[in-house]
């Protein structure tokens, strides 16, 4: 018993330190990427779909969870309302089947 919880907890402890949990920030300066908003998918970088409950987001696939507290996000994010300053183009999708990247360039800004 004591085994399977430590195999639970140490899988847990895995899908979350790659888990797309994100805190946006008010200043650029803190942030880690800078990210601009896209009015179509065609201009995306990586399609995003807001997740209710960060139990299931998955590993650097495009399902966000926004935190309310600093300390648990895994990146900060600052959205930007210039396209030439963003590092990362995203466009939200209304399903978790649509996330995902479309420019696989651009994934390890996220790792």
């Amino acid at each position: 018993m004591k085994k399977i919880l430590l195999a639970s907890a140490f899988i847990l402890t895995c899908l979350i330190g790659h888990s797309q949990i994100v805190y946006s920030v008010d200043n650029q300066s803190f942030a880690d990427i800078k990210v601009y908003v896209v009015s179509s998918q065609a201009f995306a970088d990586l399609l995003v779909y807001k997740q209710s409950n960060q139990a299931f987001v998955g590993p650097n696939n495009g399902q966000w969870f926004f935190t309310t507290n600093q300390s648990f996000a895994k990146k900060k994010i600052f959205f930007t309302d210039n396209q030439a300053f963003a590092d990362l183009k995203i466009f939200y999708v209304d399903s978790p089947n649509f996330a995902g990247w479309k420019n696989m360039d651009k994934k390890s800004l996220l790792d």
